[in-house]
């Protein structure tokens, strides 16, 4: 069966304790699996906050509830329409600076053994994503001698991340070790036609995810994958890219035209760079101190000037979430939703006459402009989300 999985959610609260402390207060467990099976359409949505122990306290609480079932193959099953991963994401300490990845475990017990863990090497493990006194290569270890799974998170993003901030080369990072690393997320800026120009990304999974911080964002950018069930093995068989039967069909994401890092920005006079890449100082005010962007750095670092994509590289489809969309708004979301079930069926799925009577004629336009890569997008850059210029 196919299945839509957003693997990099954060929770913001759990135990009416701060966990993600940049994230939405609404990012609680059951905001979360409510927002995925009602609005969003996910089926598999990974959890990166685990090793907290108040989150771990409140799976736990819903395990002895009977509100979600641990599955036998690893993952938490609510209701059976929904599967919880667990992980959890740590910032590791490189030669450049500093880099995220996601720990993935199968079950509450190696969540709660990781997090015992690693509380030896952060000072605060009931907050999310704190530094680690750790290299990536050492957690990587750490990782697999519990059974579970480390995937390096927005590895481009010119802050906390491998080829962003750290590396020209990833695998200096977890040197021979690095075939140990069987996928990579790719982050909201970047896509496979851009990761796919470094030839030691050519052995590597890709995944696509939202990185929520806010409810809203969940399912901006998800995979869809082909598994016998939705459960830990089953998911990262796909993930490792060993079985036909089971494997990634495609990544969705933002074009990464409307990622936040997409192009160099100037700090100094805000200009994005709308210049031939790389762009390293500001081509406005000569200024050097700017955002290195995705596409620039990935240009500068690059083995190919063009994508070259290996063999069975599942295809990227650019989608455009329908917050950017103008004339969206809460109203007219709450409309969609209730004549086309979720997020997913409204920006795939609907049906141009159907969306025409919900919506009228202008916000299909929009839609449909959308779903076939027709908008014209202003780029962004420094923080700024790119948006759709009318």
């Amino acid at each position: 069966m196919e299945y839509f999985a957003d693997l990099h959610v954060h929770i913001g609260q759990a135990c009416s304790k701060p966990v993600k402390v940049t994230a939405s207060r609404q990012l609680t467990l059951d905001g979360i699996i409510r927002t995925c099976m009602e609005i969003k359409g996910i089926d598999i949505v990974g959890l990166v906050d685990c090793a907290s122990p108040y989150v771990l306290r409140e799976i736990k609480n819903k395990i002895d509830s009977g509100e979600l079932i641990e599955l036998s193959k690893g993952g938490l099953s609510y209701r059976g329409n929904l599967t919880l991963i667990l992980g959890s994401e740590v910032e590791t300490q490189e030669r450049g600076g500093v880099a995220h990845s996601v720990a993935y475990f199968p079950s509450i017990a190696q969540m709660e053994g990781f997090s015992n863990i690693m509380s030896k090497f952060i000072n605060n493990i009931g907050l999310s994503s704190q530094k680690a006194r750790l290299s990536a290569r050492e957690l990587l270890s750490i990782v697999k001698d519990l059974g579970g799974k480390l995937v390096p998170a927005h590895v481009f993003t010119p802050f906390k991340s491998f080829y962003g901030s750290c590396y020209e080369r990833m695998s200096e990072a977890f040197e021979e070790r690095f075939n140990e690393v069987t996928a990579v997320e790719l982050g909201l800026s970047a896509d496979t036609q851009l990761a796919d120009r470094i030839k030691e990304l050519s052995g590597k999974q890709f995944v696509s995810n939202s990185d929520a911080h806010s409810l809203n964002k969940i399912g901006r950018e998800y995979n869809i994958v082909r598994l016998d069930a939705p459960d830990f093995e089953n998911l990262f068989e796909a993930l490792e890219g060993k079985s036909n039967r089971r494997r990634i069909l495609a990544n969705y994401g933002l074009d990464p035209r409307l990622g936040k890092y997409h192009r160099t920005c100037c700090l100094s006079c805000n200009y994005i760079a709308e210049e031939p890449p790389p762009v390293s100082k500001c081509p406005r005010c000569s200024s050097e101190k700017v955002v290195m962007g995705v596409l620039d750095r990935i240009t500068f670092i690059a083995d190919y000037d063009e994508a070259v994509h290996p063999r069975g590289r599942p295809p990227y489809y650019h989608q455009v979430p329908l917050e950017f969309i103008p004339g969206v708004g809460k109203k007219t979301l709450e409309r969609l939703l209730k004549a086309f079930g979720n997020e997913m069926n409204i920006i795939h799925h609907s049906d141009p006459e159907e969306l025409r009577k919900v919506v009228g004629e202008a916000v299909t336009e929009k839609v449909l402009a959308a779903r076939e890569g027709k908008l014209k997008l202003k780029v962004g850059g420094g923080g700024v989300y790119g948006k759709i210029v009318l």
